[in-house]
C-alpha cells in the first residue's frame, strides 16, 4: 500500500493524472482496474477516476510493492547553475537563455539544458528538492529554439504553471523578439497573416498565403527599430506562437533572418560569417485577469540583456 498526502503542488488535478505521475511504474490498465475494484481510496473512501484533488487530501493505493518504485532523478545537478535571472519571486523565474543551449533534454546524454540549469539553481538555493515533492517539478512555460537566445519563463509551483499556461493560450502574455533581417521589411510596421504547417519529415515548416489542408493561421506583428544600409533591426511580436513562426514567416515575405540555416540566404550568411539565427526573445509582458493570483505582474515589462548580435553585426 502507498499513501500520499496531497501538497499544494499536487492540488487542482485529477486523481488519475496524479497517480500516473506519482507511480510511473504502474501500468494504466492496472490503475483502471484498481479504481474498478475500489482499491484506490480518497480520504478513506472509494472515489471516481476524475475526482479533483485538494491540498490535505489523503490518497491510498492498495497495490503490490513492485509498482511502487519511484526513482529520484538528480541528473539536473550535472547542469551549470549560473543562470542570468531577469526576474524572480515565489511563483516564477524569468531567465535569459544563451544561444546554443536547448530548453529541454534532447536525444543525447547532455544534461546541461535550460530547465536543468534552473532546477540546479533552485536546488542549490534550497528552494526545490525532488525529495519533497510527490509529482511536481518546476517547468518552463515557453519554448525557444536551441540557437534562439532570450527570455524563458519558469513556474516554480503547480498553480503558477497552470495559470501561466492558461494565460499563454489566451494571449495574455505578450512576447516580443529582436532580430536582424537581410532584406528590408515591407513597411516601418505591420501585421502579417499567413498559414503554417509543420512538415512530417524533418524539423521544418511551410508557409502559405492561402488556406490549405493541414495549415493553421499565423499572425506576426513587426516594427522596424532601425534600418541599416544592408540589414534591418526589427522587433517582432507573436500573436500566434507556432514552430519556427518568426523565422519561416519573415523568410516567406522575402526578409529572412541573418544567420538562419533553415530559412535564410546562405550567400548572405556566408558574407557576414553568421551561421546562427540572429533572433532573441527580448521582452515579455503579462496581462493576467484581474482576479488572478499572478495579476501583481500586470503592466510590468521584463527585458533581457541586449543580444550579442546587435553589437556584432550592426554598426
Amino acid at each position: 500500500m502507498k499513501e500520499f498526502i496531497i501538497e499544494s503542488n499536487d492540488s487542482g488535478q485529477r486523481i488519475d493524472k496524479f497517480i500516473i505521475k506519482a507511480l510511473p511504474e504502474l501500468p494504466k490498465s492496472m490503475m483502471f482496474k484498481l479504481f474498478r475494484k475500489k482499491e484506490i481510496k480518497l480520504n478513506g473512501k472509494p472515489c471516481s477516476i476524475s475526482v479533483m484533488l485538494k491540498e490535505g487530501d489523503n490518497v491510498k493505493i492498495y497495490v503490490k510493492d513492485e509498482f511502487l518504485k519511484r526513482e529520484i532523478n538528480l541528473s539536473f545537478l550535472d547542469a551549470d547553475y549560473n543562470i542570468d535571472i531577469v526576474y524572480e519571486d515565489d511563483n516564477i523565474i524569468i531567465a535569459d537563455k544563451p544561444t546554443g543551449i536547448s530548453v529541454h533534454s534532447d536525444d543525447t546524454n547532455n544534461h546541461d539544458n535550460m530547465i536543468n540549469r534552473i532546477l540546479c539553481y533552485l536546488y542549490k538555493k534550497n528552494i526545490y528538492s525532488p525529495y519533497d515533492e510527490n509529482t511536481f517539478s518546476p517547468a518552463l512555460c515557453n519554448r525557444l529554439d536551441k540557437n534562439t537566445c532570450g527570455i524563458v519563463i519558469c513556474a516554480k509551483n503547480f498553480q503558477s504553471l497552470k495559470e501561466l499556461n492558461r494565460a499563454i493560450r489566451e494571449n495574455q502574455v505578450i512576447k516580443k523578439y529582436h532580430c536582424i533581417t537581410v532584406k528590408p521589411l515591407p513597411s516601418p510596421m505591420g501585421i502579417l497573416t499567413a498559414y503554417h504547417k509543420k512538415m512530417p519529415n524533418g524539423n521544418i515548416v511551410r508557409i502559405s498565403d492561402t488556406v490549405m489542408e493541414g495549415y493553421k493561421k499565423i499572425v506576426t506583428k513587426y516594427r522596424v527599430i532601425k534600418q541599416y544600409p544592408e540589414l534591418t533591426l526589427a522587433e517582432i511580436e507573436l500573436v500566434t506562437g507556432r514552430t519556427h513562426q518568426i523565422r519561416a514567416h519573415l523568410s516567406h515575405i522575402g526578409s529572412p533572418i541573418l544567420g538562419d540555416g533553415k530559412y535564410g540566404i546562405p550567400e548572405i550568411n556566408k558574407k557576414y560569417k553568421c551561421f546562427i539565427q540572429t533572433l532573441c526573445a527580448y521582452s515579455v509582458e503579462f496581462n493576467f485577469e484581474q482576479d488572478s493570483f499572478l495579476s501583481y505582474l500586470n503592466g510590468k515589462t521584463f527585458r533581457c540583456a541586449v543580444p550579442y548580435f546587435e553589437h556584432k553585426y550592426l554598426r
